[in-house]
């Protein structure tokens, strides 16, 4: 991997990660299209780590408060109707499916669901996926009404995300907006859930990083690899505070259209042969 292409997928990770575009399908395509090969999984996993570092402290009060909330209401009966208490059982259990997938389908995630065509039709079709959501969702639910449905419902819908083009953002913003939570809502939980899984994916993958996973594949060295994830860390943060207030204000048919754009690129750069699918 050469110093350019370390900075350039940084740059990518930072800006993709919370936004429901799916930031392992641009870091995959991305590759493919400037540097004619694939960072790798491992690469995603580790660099998230920049992007999940910036939504500790972003959420750092929040997390905290929960974290502590929870850890009491094991042994103090009187706290556990909280919204707190009750958030830390939300998140630790919305969290469970990804692991489960992650842990059964991760040769799968690292070498076939890694093929182009995979993730330009992906990208595409939940797209629409999402734009149905939008349109449909009543929106009337805020977080003091989520339950552990919820919590469930958008863990699985998350865990779809090991499939890069999915977007584990607009996995779990289209699940929220089919259970009517609001847009802002939604994305709280789903930065919240993102962190056990994201950790310890980028925990996980941190032996794997500097080994190329396959032919064609780039690995980094240990410089690149903390550069890389430290500009993912202040564009990610910078990313978070842009979406919440988005969200707040505008639809998400914005991404929609850029999802739908982006797939058929890659598709027609597939067909034309201008790029290779793996």
């Amino acid at each position: 991997m050469t110093w350019i292409e370390a900075i350039v997928l940084g740059v990518v990770q930072g800006l993709t990660e919370f936004l429901p575009v799916s930031s392992s399908g641009h870091l995959r395509i991305t590759s493919a299209i400037f540097f004619g090969r694939d960072a790798g999984a491992s690469f995603t996993a580790v660099t998230q780590l920049g992007t999940e570092a910036a939504v500790l402290i972003y959420f750092a009060k929040d997390i905290w408060r929960i974290a502590r909330t929870w850890i009491v209401g094991l042994w103090d009966r009187s706290v556990r109707s909280s919204m707190d208490y009750r958030m830390g059982w939300y998140v630790i259990v919305g969290s469970i499916p990804i692991g489960l997938f992650g842990f059964v389908f991760k040769d799968q995630i690292r070498t076939a669901g890694r093929n182009l065509w995979l993730v330009s039709t992906t990208l595409i079709v939940f797209a629409f996926v999402l734009a149905f959501a939008e349109y449909w969702g009543r929106q009337t639910r805020t977080l003091e009404n989520f339950r552990m449905r919820d919590g469930v419902v958008m863990g699985f819908a998350q865990a779809m995300a090991l499939v890069p083009g999915v977007s584990r953002s607009g996995g779990t913003l289209t699940a929220g907006l089919l259970l009517n939570l609001t847009r802002e809502a939604a994305a709280r939980y789903s930065f919240l859930l993102a962190i056990p899984a994201v950790v310890m994916s980028g925990v996980f993958s941190l032996g794997d990083v500097f080994e190329p996973a396959a032919a064609g594949t780039a690995a980094p060295t240990v410089a690149q690899m903390i550069v890389a994830t430290i500009i993912a860390f202040g564009i990610g943060y910078a990313a978070i505070a842009w979406l919440l207030r988005y969200v707040a204000h505008h639809t998400l048919y914005v991404f929609v259209l850029y999802r739908v754009a982006l797939g058929t690129l890659v598709l027609a750069l597939l067909l034309t042969g201008q790029i290779s699918a793996t």
